[in-house]
């Protein structure tokens, strides 16, 4: 694999930016701007694929599944703020859904050398963190060849859980290891061989529409508000009112009452509104639907 790294798209130089070191600050802002402008468009080339692994995660998450996202340098970065955004953003367990990086929690803000070129601690990981049939994982590679996101995938594969590859070039390694491949091909970077640009970028657009329209699927939202939110701050508190008072047409200071008495739950104030029930009931009909507001709804005629 290291012979071919040269002959990878993530690799090659950038012949726009080659007297990137010449130009004033403007102009390079100019460049940045105008390669960055390609990445929404090389992503629409994937939706399909992009789809087809929203539908397996979703599946999984259904019956009980987490779904996991393992990745070196930035790569393992995204993976983690994907992940660590769905607790406050839908309410989920922080179990749910879970960003593993090679080197550990200290990859995070600096470099561990040598963690992303050993598949065997791949393979440990998926261990560490319990990875079992059922579950989903998403190894996430930008030059789609990182070891360590290798010996994750063929793990996770012989464990039996489901798998998907994300990197940034076309015919990736990973992408024998997955049940859905994703190869998001943004060309070469600004600067040769820093995937933390284009690729990067790339890689966070995906991984918001994978858990973004999962949670949409599995009831997380309704219409496009985010009504699992966490009321953990004020900031917070208030949203959860807004929201109840947009659905239901709801007063602040009713939206307020309804809030507290559902203990902050946006969908257990809703369902009290519109269907004149108390919470403990509320809670009862959400349960039953799946958390679904609208299947409540439509349940009730």
């Amino acid at each position: 694999m290291m012979e071919k790294l040269e002959e990878l798209t993530t690799e090659l130089p950038n012949e726009e930016t080659q007297q990137l070191d010449r130009l004033s600050v403007r102009e390079i802002l100019r460049l940045m701007n105008e390669e960055d402008k390609k990445v929404p468009f090389t992503v629409e080339r994937v939706l399909d694929q992009v789809a087809d692994a929203v539908e397996l995660i979703a599946a999984s998450l259904e019956n009980g599944g987490r779904l996991f996202y393992f990745g070196a340098g930035t790569s393992g970065r995204l993976g983690i703020l994907d992940a660590s955004e769905c607790p406050p953003t839908f309410g989920t367990d922080p179990e749910l859904v879970q960003g593993v990086i090679a080197g550990g929690p200290a990859a995070m803000v600096r470099a561990i050398e040598g963690a992303e070129d050993s598949p065997e601690l791949g393979r440990q990981d998926v261990h560490t963190y319990g990875v079992k049939a059922g579950d989903v994982v998403v190894g996430i590679a930008a030059s789609g060849r990182t070891p360590y996101v290798i010996g994750a995938l063929r793990e996770a594969r012989r464990l039996n859980a489901a798998t998907i590859a994300l990197s940034c070039n076309e015919h990736a390694v990973i992408d024998a290891f997955a049940d859905v491949a994703i190869n998001v091909v943004v060309g070469p970077e600004v600067l040769t061989g820093s995937t933390r640009l284009k690729a990067g970028t790339a890689q966070k657009l995906v991984l918001n529409m994978l858990t973004t329209a999962t949670m949409i699927k599995l009831g997380k939202v309704y219409g496009n508000l985010m009504v699992s939110v966490q009321a953990t701050n004020v900031k917070l508190r208030e949203r959860v009112k807004r929201i109840v008072m947009e659905v239901t047409g709801a007063s602040y200071a009713e939206a307020e009452r309804l809030a507290e008495l559902a203990n902050g739950d946006a969908k257990t104030a809703i369902v009290m509104k519109l269907t004149g029930r108390g919470a403990e009931e509320a809670r009862r009909l959400l349960d039953e639907a799946g958390g679904r507001i609208r299947d409540v709804l439509d349940g009730l005629g």
